[in-house]
């Protein structure tokens, strides 16, 4: 187990899976950094531990310059994403751009501006949030495209390290956060159907695996995308 002194920066840490992530690392006594574009209503603003940065991540270009802000990172989780679906003849370019760059150009200029001084430091670890998307074939065509990246740069990124940054990625089937408004009631009960306890998965148990694969799940556990389906999506 990890100590007080470690800092985690984790994205979209104020909503969602996010914010069960935030309340998870402030239980085991981490230094934690949230990064979102608001924290209206965060539960947490105001605590010592929990450093707020109002920033947009569709912001590429300046993440560079908000890393080299930011004190020493030990843990990053590329928690941020959106998904829109819209149809695939029907989307808006600026939503699709928006996306990518949110799903998953941030994610990796993340990881790129994080890694130089954790590889300086002797490591560090990095967790993604994928999605089912990824290889499913999902109705929001740029929503599963920017997953099956992000899994490609989760597996990318943990080779190039070599194992002195660990770098895994869970990809969670539908989770019952506000991200679902977008869907229809009719999609909502089929996805909720093929699972085997016919649910959503909830919040705090994605982010429950993520943590665990930031701190106590063994090196050899690298490169990896951890399935939370509940049997829904088999590979």
């Amino acid at each position: 187990m990890t100590t007080s002194q470690q800092t985690v920066l984790i994205t979209g840490g104020n909503k969602g899976i996010g914010l069960e992530l935030t309340r998870g690392f402030l239980q085991l006594g981490y230094n934690i950094i949230v990064v979102a574009r608001d924290f209206e209503l965060f539960e947490f603003s105001g605590d010592p531990q929990v450093k707020m940065v109002t920033f947009d991540l569709g912001n590429v270009d300046r993440i560079p310059e908000l890393v080299a802000a930011l004190p020493l990172i030990d843990i990053l989780m590329n928690n941020a994403g959106v998904m829109y679906s819209h149809p695939y003849d029907d989307y808006p370019k600026e939503k699709s751009d928006d996306m990518l760059k949110l799903n998953l150009v941030a994610p990796v200029q993340l990881i790129e501006s994080v890694s130089r001084e954790m590889l300086k430091q002797g490591g560090g670890r990095i967790v993604n949030n994928a999605s089912v998307a990824a290889y499913t074939g999902h109705p929001d065509i740029w929503y599963g495209i920017t997953k099956a990246g992000l899994v490609n740069a989760t597996k990318s990124f943990a080779k190039i390290f070599e194992g002195k940054i660990i770098v895994n990625a869970v990809a969670a089937s539908p989770v019952d956060t506000e991200m679902q408004k977008v869907n229809t009631e009719a999609r909502k009960l089929a996805f909720k159907n093929s699972t085997i306890s016919k649910r959503f998965a909830m919040p705090e148990e994605v982010a429950k695996t993520m943590i665990w694969l930031a701190t106590e799940s063994p090196d050899y556990i690298n490169g990896t995308c951890i399935d939370i389906n509940n049997g829904s999506y088999p590979r």
